[in-house]
């Protein structure tokens, strides 16, 4: 007779890294259960393949890929004499896994719109303790370590810090699916540089050129890619059209949506109302209910909806400026009045067509859980005072850009 669990050693083909195994039955089990496999229906990237056609890679991909290079990183560990049950190991294993379990459709426009004072890596945890409950306790050095709680600092250092499992596979993965060069990092050799000295993570003196490389791949995929202006006005509309369909729910008016995003219109969801009813909602909702909803809103009677639907379904983007410095007051006055004239909206109704915001660029923060090398004679310094490029202490530094949008007529 076979053995079930032998059966559950299943192997990915994954076009970054080739062939990904699930290392034990608990693992597969997590990967099958409903929850993890909402994630194949969210998108890594949100709107950006209204950019970069190819970006349409999901949050499953990232995940699993995430548990590949842990996987990687505790055997590469171990080898160098760190020791790691067993049962840490499988923890790990489990929190990078899940670590992104809580992203809402299209990844983060739900947080600043349907749902508020709540983010992902909360729900990430409350999925995470829901699936704890389910698999009798099992989770519970996971959800140890993904809290930061354990002893051991370096395990959650490989889940969370600025050289964390999690950035090594995004940078990799989104830039092979936007076709952005630039992103392309050497995981693997940082991967094999990665040592543990007084139970932090550290990167050995031969790794420091890729660190380096690393710091600009994140800097060049932020203003290329994630930050780039096109995907920022196509994110915010998205937020616009699902902050004025919740504010015409609030009002009883009863719009075409699937029965779970129905229940985020309909009620106001914030951190102390999310429960057990309201994540198992939450688990039901992905892009395709927003997506399809949306497309049924363009003959909304509501003209802002309706205006805001079609043009975020047909890709009539608003214009977008990007700039180094603040817009003037009065320069917003001014395209605001114009708008308002031609379109002719309430003051209300033109603050989904105008809008104005900042965004941030900060490649590596020396100011937080450092990424450290360790030389030969045991002397370890921060990347910045290690590296002898200028440009990675520059690079340290947050950079702001602004940016106004509205209707191109």
């Amino acid at each position: 007779m076979t053995d079930k669990k032998t059966n559950k050693l299943k192997i990915l083909n994954d076009p970054i890294y080739g062939f990904i195994t699930v290392p034990d039955a608990l693992i597969f089990d997590l990967i099958q259960h409903p929850y993890f496999q909402r994630l194949r229906r969210i998108t890594q990237m949100g709107l950006s393949h209204l950019v970069y056609p190819g970006a349409h890679h999901t949050r499953f991909h990232h995940a699993i890929g995430c548990m590949h290079l842990m996987q990687k990183a505790v055997s590469i560990l171990k080898f160098k004499g760190v020791e790691i049950s067993k049962e840490e190991a499988n923890a790990v294993y489990i929190a990078i896994l899940l670590h992104d379990i809580g992203h809402g459709p299209f990844s983060h426009a739900l947080e600043h719109s349907i749902v508020t004072g709540i983010n992902h890596e909360s729900i990430s945890l409350k999925f995470m303790e829901a699936l704890n409950n389910e698999f009798d306790g099992e989770l519970t050095l996971a959800i140890e370590i993904f809290k930061g709680n354990y002893h051991r600092k370096f395990l959650y250092q490989l889940i969370s810090s600025q050289l964390d499992m999690d950035r090594l596979d995004y940078l990799k993965r989104d830039s092979f699916y936007t076709g952005v060069a630039e992103g392309n990092i050497n995981s693997e050799r940082m991967l094999t540089m990665l040592n543990v000295k007084n139970d932090c993570l550290v990167i050995e003196e031969k790794g420091i050129y890729s660190v380096e490389k690393f710091i600009v791949a994140r800097r060049l995929m932020y203003w290329q890619v994630y930050l780039h202006k096109t995907g920022i006005v196509a994110e915010k509309l998205l937020e616009k059209v699902l902050k004025r369909a919740k504010e015409l729910a609030s009002q009883g008016i009863d719009l075409p949506a699937s029965k779970a995003f129905k229940y985020f219109l309909n009620n106001p969801i914030n951190e102390d109302n999310f429960d057990f009813k309201t994540l198992k909602t939450f688990s039901r909702l992905d892009d395709y209910d927003v997506l399809s909803s949306i497309k049924d809103w363009i003959s909304n009677d509501d003209i802002v909806l309706s205006k805001l639907s079609e043009s975020l379904i047909n890709r009539k983007l608003p214009r977008v400026i990007l700039q180094k410095t603040e817009f003037p007051p009065q320069e917003i006055t001014t395209v605001k009045n114009e708008i308002k004239e031609v379109i002719g909206l309430t003051d209300r109704e033109l603050e989904y067509f105008v809008y104005t915001g900042k965004v941030q660029n900060q490649a590596y923060d020396s100011t937080k859980d450092n990424i450290q090398i360790l030389f030969k004679n045991g002397e370890i310094k921060d990347i910045t005072e290690a590296s002898d490029h200028l440009n990675i202490q520059a690079l340290s530094k947050p950079v702001y850009k602004y940016y106004i949008c509205y209707p191109k007529q």
